[in-house]
């Protein structure tokens, strides 16, 4: 078997409302550790580990930590990402059901290294179950002495609390989230100031992903360096994946980086049923590129990600069989951003809207070879001048498909309505 359970060890095995359950599976046991050791012993350990963030950017986890800790201010804050809306991803949503104890205890080691007192964690609003879970499980944490002050009687206080979005798929971006947690419009702001510099209320704010802050009990039980054995020079640790789409089996699973994805496709996922034929992959959700058969050979890296102009996103694996249609595909996706977007700047508001009529020509047969030129031109446009990084990697799929699928644009380009253009 191609898994590797570190951070889902527990899933199934543990009763998540109970946290009795989780006690003698040994939550909360490394949080124990890590009171003993200097906040910098922390920040080291994770650094060796080499772990990079797992919400998608894969920005290196110990620069953010310690950026949080050398911030000399009265309050700081750490808050974890669980607005999951990209689709085709639900790992997070599993993790938080199965094993919201692995979380909590993430983030307290985290607000530990990092000299922080409070938490928030931000979950979508439609996973009210996850929600609920969380609620119910940083309670229990609570009445046992591993949140709150003077936590297991040492010199370190921290408190944590659940916030819900309200259905805004650009609330994942870090500033529309802490935008939406100070009760504003969830809108992204310009940057720099980062959050560490200026975050939540303008105080110094550490934000990472639920699978980010669930790796940092593994890292402090194996050791950053044991940790960084794992997976491949740079991309350390395991990965979750979303496994979605055209495939038997469809679910989350945790495997080492380096693995093929044909491998995943094959063995965990079963292969595409009912006889038909693998056709192409979309890689880390809808933001994420779509890639030809021949392509899935690759291995889960993140400097394999940077061929696309893209990031390894937060681990979806769409499989797309040969019975769908790319342009509907693309439809779809650019209508879902176009729906989602939040309008502040010019290149994601109007962008969509360009995009999904140039799409149309090709949907029915009447486009012009300008058109091709037109829709890559705003594709890239979008791409390069977009305010945040979900406007940023929304035109990914168009740009990825244009390069692998070029052959698809010219058989719908209808050469009668380009010689009237011309005309």
């Amino acid at each position: 078997m191609i898994t590797q359970p570190l951070i889902t060890k527990r899933c199934g095995n543990i009763d998540p409302l109970q946290i009795d359950s989780a006690l003698k599976a040994g939550a909360y046991s490394l949080l124990q550790k890590v009171l003993d050791l200097s906040r910098l012993q922390v920040i080291e350990e994770i650094k060796n580990s080499k772990i990079r963030g797992r919400g998608g950017a894969g920005f290196p986890a110990h620069i953010k930590l310690m950026s949080l800790y050398q911030e000399n201010s009265p309050q700081k804050y750490l808050v974890c990402n669980a607005d999951e809306g990209e689709p085709g991803n639900f790992k997070d949503r599993y993790l938080m059901e199965h094993d919201p104890h692995l979380i909590i205890e993430g983030m307290a080691i985290a607000a530990y290294a990092a000299g922080t007192s409070r938490g928030y964690i931000y979950i979508r609003g439609e996973y009210q179950k996850s929600i609920e879970i969380m609620k119910q499980a940083i309670t229990q944490a609570s009445a046992k002495g591993f949140l709150g002050s003077q936590i297991l009687g040492k010199d370190f206080s921290f408190h944590l609390e659940v916030r819900s979005g309200a259905g805004s798929y650009v609330c994942g971006e870090e500033f529309s989230l802490l935008e939406s947690l100070e009760g504003k419009a969830g809108r992204t702001r310009v940057k720099p100031p980062f959050p560490t510099v200026k975050g939540l209320f303008g105080y110094p704010t550490l934000i990472n992903n639920v699978e980010t802050f669930a790796n940092f009990p593994i890292i402090m039980d194996l050791s950053g360096a044991s940790y960084a054995k794992i997976g491949t020079p740079s991309s350390t640790g395991t990965k979750l994946l979303s496994l979605s789409g055209n495939i038997q089996n469809r679910g989350v699973f945790e495997v080492p980086f380096g693995i093929p994805f044909r491998k995943i496709i094959d063995e965990l996922g079963g292969g595409i049923p009912e006889g038909r034929q693998l056709k192409m992959v979309q890689l880390g959700g809808v933001c994420g590129p779509i890639i030809p058969e021949y392509l899935i050979d690759m291995i889960v890296d993140y400097e394999r990600f940077e061929v696309f102009e893209s990031k390894t996103g937060a681990g979806a694996i769409i499989v797309i069989d040969d019975s769908q249609d790319l342009f509907e595909l693309l439809a779809n996706i650019s209508d879902f951003f176009a729906h989602e977007s939040c309008g502040k700047c010019t290149p994601c508001r109007e962008g969509h809207a360009q995009i999904r009529k140039t799409l149309d020509k090709f949907i029915h047969y009447q486009a012009c070879e300008k058109d091709l030129i037109s829709l890559e031109s705003q594709a890239r446009i979008m791409h390069q001048t977009s305010l945040c990084g979900l406007g940023q990697s929304a035109p990914t799929s168009i740009i990825s498909a244009l390069y692998f699928f070029r052959n698809a644009f010219f058989d719908r380009i209808n050469a009668s309505n380009c010689q009237e253009v011309s005309a």
